[in-house]
């Protein structure tokens, strides 16, 4: 069922809290309403909304939306729909007015919107979705948690009504003993006046008489309307310490359970985990938590001023005496930890790059803080510095390791979603001073990290709060080819951190399963398809290789960091995760769709592979990555020797990122024919014909009276099948070369030879395709990087 039919459902408080939710955004519910499958159909969560590169994005949403409105407008007939078609042309040019300068804005009030309702709907009747996540049950904590805060505002709304009753009753009882006083004083002033006289008065002593009657009856009434005015003390003494026993459970599972595992998703989705998604949930729970809070302290504090006014019993016996501050520990608790990094800053920080990150305060809207909004500072702190204060040793503003350009900024308070935060938008590290380095530390093993903080006070000045906030560990390098080994420092902290730890410790080993669990959402972030078993058991060998390991089973060994990345792997320059990282960005940049479908067998020894390839037919191939170099794959198939017909497994030297980027892997496959049909037995141009390059985009346009050429891929060392062309060879080997699209002539004698013929060629008829056997006869050439030689040519 869509979300906009769950809403027609709702009824009674539900209701109305939706409908407030659209008074306070400005959204029209009108649009909401007739424009409402449109508006859930569309993938609003995308956009990032701190990027102005989603701009373009969103004010195409805007324009589609305006579009929408004034199609409905006109499909609406009848003369009682004839008021509600002027609204929505109304509301189409409010849009444009309001949001054609600030698109991303027009994005955060819908979005805010559809999250809203979704929490609405989730409270109304445990719904299972909202218009803005993927189909899945409303966990049971969030539920509860929900359930729980219900309960406390309706507490704390009767406490409010007793209360209310309370100054009620003592105001009566103000009253009565203010007579009860004037009865005493008339009788003490009857009694002077009569002393010493006879008392055979009968007027007088009637008076006297009814003065102590009433003055008797007044005392019991007295006496009774203080106690109970004591026991509605304790009533509300013993309210308020129920509601502190909750507030605090509820409080400690979203501020421990809750946060933190947002937290925590949003350090994994740092090394390829699902993202960490909206803190607007966390954000609602935190409001009402400050909310409640507030609300039963300004009630606790109202009961002591009523007993001051009067004092019934001995303050020391007093059961509310403590409640207060109590309560007010709650409030200091809850501040500092909403004090949320809702955009980390960049995990691996290159010195002088400018970089974007964001700080939120989720109490900050409920609390008032934007009245006087605050300023936020970010500093850089090295893991000493982050230890010394955390464990509250005093810190000088000054003490940092770094200076941040662009660091400081005011929080901005955006009405319409209630979000109270300050976006960095070109923050850029100046300078960085590192410490002494301990034992083997590399410079790329150092962690810092960035502190942000920010003083506000509320309810004009009455508690004064100082918050903090620390970013994940943070690797500074100063060259691009320092990345590689910052990223296996930030995915070993992120993955393997411990929670609550202290900065910014780490195990020196982990168990292989947990290994293999970061490596699979890495790969998989990165690339949009996961590791097999297969894959992950080739990488747990690789990983092991440096000792002698004789079991298959990996699942109870432990990788040290050592393993991972300092020892280099047997017969290499590099280790495994420089290795395996290399494979991860060679995909990511040219082999992500060949990856995604399943034409990359990839993670393969090479002589498994040749086990596998001698069992099929004669030009079928796979495609594994090099073990013997960083960020490369080759293709290894079945040849036949055309002279003898023996079989047997050639593999072509490896390519790097450098050749694809001249020739792509699907291409180079097509051109060469000795490559027939992808391991097992798929067709090469089934698994890869989507990927080649149209000829009319790989053809140059000619002009100037010449021809166009392309590159194409050649194995000189072997003859095409069933081809006539005699290529220059050499004896075969296990590793094959192939031609690569430019080649360097043996030398500048050939060079200048095939150039005196190319050009006697052109002379003759420049509209003519050249012989390339001809213009070849007799020269000899081989791989390199100079006198590069276009090869074949095609009109």
């Amino acid at each position: 069922m869509s979300t906009i039919l769950q809403l027609q459902q709702l009824k009674g408080p539900d209701l109305e809290q939706l409908t407030l939710l659209y008074q306070e955004t400005g959204f029209p519910v009108e649009v909401r309403y007739y424009c409402g499958l449109w508006i859930e159909s569309q993938q609003w969560a995308s956009l990032d909304l701190d990027s102005q590169s989603s701009e373009p994005a969103a004010s195409m949403l805007l324009q589609q939306l305006i579009q929408e409105i004034n199609q409905k407008s006109e499909e609406l007939s009848g003369d009682d729909l004839f008021v509600t078609r002027l609204k929505l042309k109304d509301f189409a040019n409010d849009f444009y007015k309001n949001y054609r300068n600030n698109p991303l804005k027009f994005v955060r009030v819908v979005r805010h919107c559809l999250e809203s309702e979704w929490r609405i709907i989730e409270q109304s009747n445990s719904g299972v979705q909202g218009a803005m996540e993927q189909a899945m049950p409303v966990p049971d904590s969030h539920q509860e948690i929900e359930s729980v805060l219900k309960t406390l505002k309706f507490k704390t709304q009767v406490g409010e009504k007793q209360l209310s009753d309370m100054r009620q009753k003592q105001e009566l009882f103000v009253v009565k003993y203010q007579e009860f006083q004037m009865i005493q004083s008339k009788l003490s002033a009857s009694q002077q006046q009569f002393q010493g006289v006879p008392t055979d008065n009968t007027s007088s002593r009637n008076e006297e008489v009814r003065l102590n009657q009433r003055k008797e009856e007044m005392k019991v009434v007295i006496n009774r309307d203080a106690q109970h005015l004591m026991a509605l003390r304790m009533q509300m003494a013993e309210h308020h310490r129920e509601i502190y026993m909750l507030l605090a459970k509820v409080q400690s599972r979203v501020l421990k359970d809750e946060l933190n595992k947002w937290k925590r998703q949003q350090q994994l989705a740092g090394i390829g985990g699902p993202q960490e998604g909206s803190l607007d949930t966390l954000q609602s729970w935190c409001e009402s938590l400050a909310e409640i809070i507030w609300q039963n302290r300004q009630q606790i504090m109202h009961i002591e001023i009523l007993k001051t006014r009067l004092p019934l019993a001995n303050p020391a016996e007093d059961p509310t005496q403590n409640l207060n501050s109590s309560f007010t520990a709650l409030l200091s608790a809850l501040v500092p930890s909403t004090f949320i990094i809702e955009k980390q800053p960049p995990q691996v920080l290159k010195k002088e790059t400018k970089f974007k990150t964001s700080v939120r305060l989720l109490v900050g809207g409920k609390l008032n803080v934007h009245m006087e909004p605050p300023q936020v500072k970010a500093t850089i702190i090295s893991e000493m510095q982050a230890k010394a204060l955390l464990s509250n040793e005093n810190l000088s503003p000054d003490e940092t390791s770094g200076e941040f350009l662009n660091n400081s900024g005011i929080m901005e308070y955006h009405r319409d979603t209630g979000i109270l935060n300050v976006s960095f938008r070109n923050m850029s590290l100046k300078k960085i001073k590192r410490a002494d380095r301990r034992g083997a530390e590399f410079v790329t093993e150092e962690k810092f990290t960035v502190l942000y903080q920010c003083k506000f006070t509320v309810s004009s000045g009455e508690l004064a709060f100082k918050v903090m906030t620390l970013s994940l560990p943070v690797v500074v390098i100063v060259h691009g080819n320092q990345e590689s080994n910052a990223l296996a420092t930030v995915l070993w902290d992120n993955a393997f951190a411990e929670p609550d730890r202290v900065p910014f410790v780490i195990p020196d080993k982990v168990p292989w399963p947990l290994m293999a669990n970061a490596l699979n959402s890495k790969f998989m972030a990165a690339n949009g398809r996961s590791l097999s078993n297969d894959n992950l058991q080739y990488l747990a060998m690789k990983a092991f290789s440096n000792q002698s390991v004789q079991t298959d089973d990996f699942s109870n060994m432990y990788i040290t960091w050592s393993n991972f990345n300092r020892d280099p792997l047997p017969g290499c320059a590099f280790t495994f995760w420089r290795w395996f990282h290399g494979v991860l960005e060679l995909t990511r940049k040219h082999l992500g769709i060949p990856w995604k479908e399943g034409s990359i067998l990839g993670f393969i020894r090479k002589e498994q592979a040749q086990e596998l390839l001698l069992t099929k037919q004669t030009g079928t191939f796979l495609l594994r990555f090099s073990d013997s170099k960083i960020g490369a794959i080759s293709i290894t198939w079945v040849n036949e020797d055309p002279n003898t017909g023996e079989r047997q497994v050639l593999n072509l030297l490896p390519f790097a990122s450098e050749d694809f980027h001249i020739r792509s892997l699907a291409d180079r496959i097509h051109d060469l024919p000795h490559l027939t049909h992808l391991f097992p037995d798929i067709p090469k141009d089934t698994a890869f014909g989507n990927l080649y390059t149209p000829e009319d985009k790989e053809l140059p346009q000619p002009g100037g009276g010449y021809v166009s050429s392309v590159l194409v891929s050649r194995i000189p060392q072997l003859k095409p099948p069933h081809a006539s062309y005699d290529a220059p060879g050499t004896p075969m080997s296990g590793s094959v070369e192939p031609a690569s699209p430019q080649q360097q002539l043996h030398n500048p004698q050939d060079f200048d030879e095939f150039n005196t013929r190319f050009d006697d060629y052109d002379q003759e008829d420049s509209m003519v395709t050249p012989d390339l056997d001809e213009l070849l006869k007799g020269l000899q050439f081989e791989p390199g990087e100079n006198n590069l030689l276009k090869y074949e040519m095609t009109s």
